[in-house]
């Protein structure tokens, strides 16, 4: 017999929480192993649990989705953790994807997706919705410059020397 899939849900809102222990509850070869209200929370079960997945609401009060996946990934680096949110920002994704989350869903999502979500991240892969991978693949072009380097790329790529860029920027080319 194939051993179930064991699922730590976090979420701020009772009655979601209620909904997706539910839904999830009801599929074969899932079983919810602990339900947290906030990010503190779902740290502490993590550890009583040891759940194959987390699904964590982005938002809640207290201690966020993406500190708590950051917590328990530094206690646990083979978690397997899944943000599950209704909000779609760039910097949202890139904190959730930095603090080290296989994936980030949509509550929009339908149920057969979420499925497969908590399916690849188990399996140890990402797992992004196209729009969300499409604002995380644009994040990633952009460089992690300050704007003091960007301005001192765009002197470097317009030909001049250290020494008219210390001068323009004004330091000096030496130190």
């Amino acid at each position: 017999m194939k051993k179930s899939i064991r699922l730590l849900l976090a979420d701020d809102h009772a009655i979601v929480l209620a909904g997706l222990t539910t839904l999830l509850s009801l599929e074969p070869g899932i079983e919810i192993s602990a339900t947290a209200e906030n990010g503190e929370e779902a740290v502490s079960r993590y550890r009583e649990a040891r759940p194959d997945v987390a699904l964590l609401d982005l938002r809640m009060p207290g201690m966020d989705g993406v500190e708590a996946a950051a917590r328990i990934l530094r206690e646990f680096p083979d978690a397997r953790i899944l943000i599950l949110t209704t909000f779609e920002s760039e910097e949202d994704i890139h904190r959730a994807l930095q603090a080290g989350v296989r994936g980030y869903m949509l509550k929009e999502s339908k149920r057969p997706d979420l499925l497969a979500a908590i399916h690849a991240v188990l399996a140890g892969n990402r797992w992004l919705p196209q729009p969300i991978a499409r604002l995380a693949a644009e994040r990633a072009k952009q460089p992690d410059l300050s704007a003091r380097q960007l301005e001192v790329l765009d002197l470097v790529s317009k030909g001049l020397t250290n020494k008219e860029i210390g001068a323009i920027l004004g330091f000096s080319a030496e130190g």
